[in-house]
């Protein structure tokens, strides 16, 4: 007789899960919490041409690289998005990615919607994108403002941009209203769950099956 293989051994292709909100929303608060519960998934580090800041790591916090290095990476196509934020450049890496997800683990970004739109493009099958949303206009600018890291009129530049940057709303898989962080977290952590069984990530399941039914 045939043994069944055990249905947590179905190899599975990992997936990129992106959250992207407006500043202060809470998308980088419910990504720390998901990192803690989960083993699976790991946050993506990206590479910058911006100098290395107090207490940050290279290869842990980001790759830092020249502008040289950049560039060759941009024509080489090593970079499944790239933007340039406040004169410096930042871009995923695609070998690092494409290994884990081969590997069946997910990897986590934390990213806006620009670069969402990129990787939609370069990977649009292997891409899950939640848009995390502020319960109000005031509560944003609360959170914010509790920060108690930025000045008036960088909080109102935050705000002024929000507006934009929440017009993207639509573009993404899934919408969470960030009313309650342990709720947040919890509604990302089923959203996971389910892309996770998605019939065409689980590329051992075939096998599975055939096995399966060889002991009927």
């Amino acid at each position: 007789m045939t043994r069944t293989k055990p249905v947590d051994s179905i190899q599975r292709r990992g997936l990129m899960l992106v959250l992207s909100s407006p500043s202060g929303a809470g998308k980088t608060t419910i990504s720390r919490r998901l990192l803690e519960r989960d083993d699976n998934i790991a946050m993506s580090v990206s590479v910058t041409t911006r100098p290395m800041r107090p207490g940050e790591v290279d290869g842990r916090d980001y790759h830092f690289i020249e502008c040289e290095r950049y560039r060759t990476m941009v024509v080489e196509g090593e970079l499944l998005e790239h933007a340039k934020v406040f004169g410096h450049f930042y871009g995923t890496p695609k070998a690092a990615v494409e290994a884990a997800l081969a590997a069946g683990s997910d990897v986590l970004f934390d990213i806006d919607w620009q670069g969402t739109q990129q990787l939609a493009n370069s990977a649009r099958k292997d891409l899950v994108s939640v848009f995390v949303l502020p319960p109000t206009a005031v509560e944003l600018e609360r959170r914010l403002r509790a920060r108690a890291q930025d000045s008036d009129e960088v909080i109102a530049g935050r705000m002024a941009k929000a507006s934009d940057e929440m017009s993207h709303w639509a573009e993404y898989d899934y919408v969470i209203v960030n009313s309650d962080l342990d709720a947040s977290v919890v509604r990302v952590q089923a959203i996971l769950a389910a892309e996770r069984l998605k019939r065409e990530r689980q590329v051992g399941l075939f096998d599975f099956v055939e096995s399966l039914r060889q002991t009927l």
